[in-house]
């Protein structure tokens, strides 16, 4: 399972484990491989962006993609996602219709962004949503004895934040992926789909889900640790007036 991470520019995070930062905007995906399933989480800002990591994962893995989980709904997360034919796809609640009637504002913030408008236009042509929308919490098993866990952490960064649990194994760490509820490479962006009153708690409860010796992977940057994170939630506590 574990082929070399790194000679397809990939981090190694643990047994089966491994994450990209991808260029451009510094995104992060991250896989997660069991002996029957392997989970995507994010997809990337084009289709061309998606193409490569499902070539990548293809390689590291000797197999498909079988499930997706998509952090939140901004452009550098969602866009890839048509490319993984089969695969089961995964969000928070409500997500779907927030993508079905957000398509336009989705294009545009990508264009706005720096992706070319034709790109960004034929990603929002074929876009996919969830088609199983988490409420509180969800196990997924990939085989072999690994499960992840989904959680609908959120709102936070976004109305629609999905967290993965990855339990460590044979004494490696947890493994949170945070989505961009968690920034390491600058201050967490909060737009206007941002729901700062509820930010902070959404931290604490990373914090629960995954404990003080789990690997947090956030959505922008560097691995962090629990400190980090929870001097992180202090912040926009003290950012944005919550207590």
């Amino acid at each position: 399972m574990d082929v070399s991470w790194e000679e397809f520019g990939w981090e190694r995070l643990g047994r089966g484990v491994g994450r990209r930062r991808l260029p451009g905007w510094d995104a992060t995906v991250a896989l997660v491989a069991g002996a029957d399933g392997a989970l995507l989480y994010d997809t990337g800002s084009t289709l061309r962006e998606g193409v490569e990591l499902r070539n990548q994962a293809e390689g590291l893995l000797g197999r498909r993609v079988t499930h997706i989980a998509l952090s939140h709904p901004h452009f550098d997360h969602v866009l890839g996602t048509a490319v993984f034919a089969g695969a089961e796809v995964y969000g928070s609640a409500g997500l779907g219709a927030l993508l079905a009637r957000g398509a336009e504002e989705l294009c545009a913030s990508a264009v706005r962004h720096g992706v070319p408008e034709e790109e960004a236009a034929q990603a929002v042509d074929v876009l996919v949503a969830p088609r199983h929308e988490v409420c509180g919490e969800r196990t997924l098993d990939l085989g072999g004895g690994r499960q992840v866990l989904l959680a609908d952490a959120g709102p936070g960064h976004t109305g629609h934040d999905l967290a993965v649990l990855v339990p460590g194994a044979g004494g490696e760490p947890a493994v949170v992926l945070c989505g961009d509820l968690v920034e390491e490479s600058g201050e967490p962006q909060a737009g206007r789909d941002a729901v700062t009153s509820r930010w902070p708690a959404a931290l604490d409860g990373l914090l629960a889900l995954g404990g003080e010796d789990a690997l947090y992977v956030p959505g922008h940057g560097a691995v962090v640790d629990a400190a980090f994170v929870r001097a992180q939630r202090d912040r926009l506590a003290e950012r944005f007036g919550v207590s």
